[in-house]
């Protein structure tokens, strides 16, 4: 019998079992994961930025979580010597139509609390020399790390404060008693006082089987990326944004500069015909036919076609992709990219085709899932956990 298990190995799951532990060293914590590695899906497939937190909006759990968490994951960075750099970015205009949407996010950061300062073109040139752009925003404490070294660190604390840790232990069934809840899985039954939700692509799923309906439906969203060839990084020395449209739920591509030195380019946005789907030709018919068959999705296709499609053939065009690319640096061209590693977004979706624009948390007497947890979600893991384990105690009456 444990106080507390955790479905689900990512960032956020690791995250919430060590604050646990760190605010109660007496509660008995597991957490279960179905794969064979610690952030084998979303966090281990992001593109490794800490975010300041500067496009949300003022006062949702994204901005509040995003702003500490960019504080707290920096001082654990640094604290355990985790590969990461506090190198700012670049947001910048290219189109005079682009401006009033540059001064809405320059005025959001402020709000936010955020370290943010306007710059000319020239300025921009000065610390992207070969950027194009009418006018730009540099945001200081946007970051890079490393966050699988991240997650490594976090079992290991777990392990070390006393928490059992479990791979290769998929969820399949969840029975609710009074006082417990048991889960089946593949590798045995575990039992629990309090139930955590951390899966991820898969967190409404487990929510059902938990009965509790989230309102709503993870739909997956591959990111595709290229990288520049070695020869050509010198193209970026940071992170460089476009200033993202309005009407579409996606930054836009942009380029990215990774703890390691390669520079990425992208995303795009693109359904993924499987929620762990990396390639083009993955598909899980399950998966496909759940998200063919949900009407917010229809409805958001339908209000957003023209994005669409314009997002489908970049991803078969790589002629497409890099003029979208050359909008920020013209010099960019074909033979300078290299196809890169692809991510899925686990983007929770509502009946009407809205998409759940902030973090979803929810609470019962004897559980806490964690329903839409994108970016920044690795950003603000420390946070995140904090606040999970923060409705943990409560429920357990600590």
């Amino acid at each position: 019998m444990y106080d507390s298990i955790v479905i689900g190995g990512g960032i956020v799951g690791l995250s919430t079992a060590m604050a646990l532990l760190q605010s109660n060293p007496d509660l008995r914590i597991a957490v279960l994961e179905k794969e064979s590695t610690w952030s084998q899906h979303q966090t281990g497939h992001n593109s490794g930025v800490i975010h300041s937190g500067i496009y949300y909006k003022p006062g949702s759990l994204k901005a509040k979580l995003c702003r500490s968490g960019s504080q707290s994951m920096v001082q654990f960075c640094q604290e355990n010597g985790i590969a990461h750099e506090v190198c700012g970015k670049v947001i910048v205009a290219t189109e005079p139509k682009e401006l009033p949407f540059l001064e809405n996010i320059y005025q959001r950061g402020l709000a936010n609390g955020i370290e943010v300062a306007k710059l000319t073109a020239e300025e921009v040139k000065e610390i992207e020399p070969h950027v194009n752009c009418i006018a730009g925003i540099r945001v200081f404490s946007t970051g890079i790390a490393d966050y699988k070294q991240v997650c490594r660190k976090y079992a290991e604390l777990i392990e070390l404060w006393g928490g059992d840790l479990y791979l290769n232990t998929k969820v399949e069934k969840i029975v609710e008693s009074t006082n417990f809840q048991r889960i089946e899985t593949n590798d045995g039954i575990f039992e629990t006082r309090i139930l955590i939700n951390c899966a991820g692509l898969h967190s409404d799923r487990i929510a059902k089987l938990n009965q509790v309906d989230p309102q709503a439906q993870i739909v997956p969203f591959r990111g595709e990326y290229y990288e520049l060839k070695p020869e050509k990084r010198y193209l970026v020395n940071h992170l460089i944004y476009p200033v993202p449209n309005p009407n579409f739920p996606f930054l836009g591509v942009h380029f990215t500069r990774m703890i390691d030195g390669n520079i990425h380019a992208g995303p795009n946005a693109v359904l993924s015909l499987k929620r762990e789907g990396y390639k083009k030709t993955d598909f899980d018919f399950k998966d496909f036919a759940e998200v063919m068959t949900y009407p917010g999705f229809w409805k958001l296709a339908f209000k957003h076609a023209d994005e669409g499609i314009q997002e489908m053939i970049r991803s078969f065009s790589k002629a497409a992709f890099v003029r979208s690319l050359q909008k920020l640096i013209p010099e960019v061209k074909a033979d300078d990219l290299v196809p890169s590693h692809a991510g899925v977004r686990a983007q929770a979706l509502m009946n009407d085709g809205s998409l759940v624009d902030d973090f979803l948390i929810i609470r019962t007497p004897n559980s806490v899932h964690v329903c839409n947890a994108p970016s920044p979600a690795a950003t603000s893991s420390l946070e995140i956990g904090k606040a999970i384990s923060l409705n943990s105690f409560i429920a357990l009456n600590l």
